[in-house]
């Protein structure tokens, strides 16, 4: 009887497969649908490789297709590469007979490395097209990149096959020296607005010499890159004001992956660091974004003052500014996003900072806008004086309760004081912020009112009239002009933007 059953079943497993149109296919007619008509690959460098991108293609109809070829328009000469659900077909440029079932979609993705010349000279644009079938049938998709030449600085080859380096702090790091006379590049320590520069590994600046970056300079640091100041050399960064929101005056530094995705996301490169010893830096216009430590000033020679003007700095892993026994007189700067402080100076130091921005909406609940501390951590703690930390016209604010936070150690001098600035700190019983109080300490203090800036998950830190911070800065600290060149009036507005209209 057992046997009689499972004959039953066999045949009407038969039955049903012979039934079954699934598994057979209808050609494709033209009809397929796609999530876009143009895939847009954003920026990249001559022959360096892009991000990879997405296509949906979908099947509306009833009947499970075949399509016989998938291709990219230039066939195996493209710069382009795809795979078909999975598939690398003929050197990721072809593919014959993909099947879609009915209902259903399949997915491209599309990655690219294209050198300058394979662009087209008049907008540096390289062009494909992805075809699904062909004559009467034939459906194209778009593809879309922007190639941009620059020049890549890197470190050497050595002839034992390993890579050069450069001492940072005692430890050997992948780099080299920028040379003022490279075969290839001519004078490496000149940085101009002709062509971006791509730095691979730390470019270190050295002994004695000077790094000029003009205005409209582009620095794209890959990652684990960095600048590096040596002992007695120095850092010259003349940017000017810009009329645009392109910045095109400004000198820009940020890491390499020029794709929308990576807009914001800190810690793509390492850092600008200054050696005990370097001397003479001056920054003005420089926006920095998206590095583990924007600047790292270790403890120079404090007899010579580091001006920073008219500076923005964003999206830092671990601090925006971080200074040890420097010396900073620092106008109209603007800091935000850092994963421990925006501005943190410690193991002493002499700083001045007037009508700046510190603010930290870090999304986290133990980071602050400013960090002060005479010390460095360890079992037994290293202290200097701070001799002189004092903030005219600011706004210190962000996310967190607590913006400003000292760390203060008794067996060396602690000085600092705050004039005319806006700060956000929840009430406490510690008589060091005792903001209303302490007159050595904190004058004309607006404790937790809300700056209203425009946007700050856009970092635009402009305000107008409605602001706390308005018309609040003592007329004897004003720096004439602010961040974008505005002239400030009296009495001016705290922080590094004069109040005006809101830009569109």
């Amino acid at each position: 009887m057992r046997q009689y059953f499972i004959l039953f079943i066999f045949g009407l497993l038969i039955t049903f497969s012979s039934c079954r149109t699934d598994f057979d296919t209808v050609a494709s007619s033209g009809d397929l649908k796609f999530s876009k008509d143009t895939v847009y690959l954003d920026t990249v460098f001559k022959n360096i490789g892009s991000s990879t991108y997405q296509l949906k293609v979908y099947n509306k109809s009833k009947d499970d297709i075949s399509i016989p070829v998938i291709q990219l328009k230039n066939g195996l000469n493209s710069k382009y590469r795809m795979t078909v659900d999975g598939m690398a077909g003929t050197n990721g440029k072809i593919f014959k007979d993909v099947t879609l079932l009915a209902k259903d979609s399949l997915y491209i993705f599309i990655e690219t490395t294209a050198d300058i010349t394979d662009a087209n000279p008049a907008d540096f644009l390289y062009t494909d097209q992805i075809q699904f079938d062909s004559g009467t049938n034939l459906q194209e998709v778009a593809l879309v990149t922007l190639v941009q030449d620059a020049v890549f600085l890197y470190p050497k080859q050595n002839p034992d096959g390993t890579k050069e380096k450069i001492k940072i702090d005692g430890k050997d790091v992948d780099g080299f020296y920028l040379n003022e006379n490279d075969a290839v590049n001519g004078n490496e320590l000149l940085f101009t607005k002709q062509k971006p520069y791509v730095i691979y590994g730390y470019a270190g600046v050295p002994e004695s010499k000077t790094v000029t970056f003009e205005a409209g300079a582009r620095v794209f640091f890959h990652s684990n890159s960095g600048l590096y100041i040596d002992n007695q050399a120095s850092l010259q960064i003349n940017g000017t004001a810009s009329s645009t929101d392109k910045l095109e005056n400004e000198v820009i530094f940020e890491g390499d992956r020029l794709e929308s995705l990576y807009d914001d996301i800190p810690g793509q490169w390492n850092s600008v660091i200054f050696a005990n010893g370097s001397k003479n830096h001056s920054i003005n216009h420089l926006t920095l974004k998206n590095a583990i430590t924007g600047l790292n000033i270790k403890s120079p020679d404090n007899t010579t003052t580091i001006q920073i003007k008219n500076t923005q700095i964003y999206n830092c892993a671990e601090y925006g500014i971080l200074a040890q026994n420097a010396h900073i007189n620092g106008e109209n700067i603007v800091i935000n996003y850092a994963g421990l402080a925006g501005l943190s100076c410690v193991y002493g130091g002499n700083y001045i900072f007037t009508h700046c921005t510190f603010n930290n909406n870090w999304q986290g609940s133990s980071q602050f806008a400013v960090n002060l501390s005479n010390s460095l951590a360890g079992a037994t703690p290293e202290t200097n004086p701070l001799t002189q930390a004092t903030f005219n016209n600011c706004i210190i604010y962000g996310s967190a309760s607590n913006e400003f936070n000292l760390n203060k150690n008794t067996n060396t001098a602690f000085v600092y004081q705050l004039n005319n600035c806006l700060l956000k700190f929840s009430t406490t019983s510690n008589p060091d912020y005792q903001f209303k109080t302490d007159v050595a300490h904190y004058n004309q203090i607006i404790l937790n009112e809300n700056p209203k800036f425009l946007n700050v998950s856009k970092n635009k830190f402009n305000i107008d009239n409605t602001s706390a911070a308005f018309a609040k800065g003592n007329p004897a600290y004003i720096i004439p002009l602010d961040i974008i060149g505005a002239t400030r009036t009296s009495p001016p507005d705290l922080g590094a933007y004069q109040s005006a209209a809101f830009p569109k």
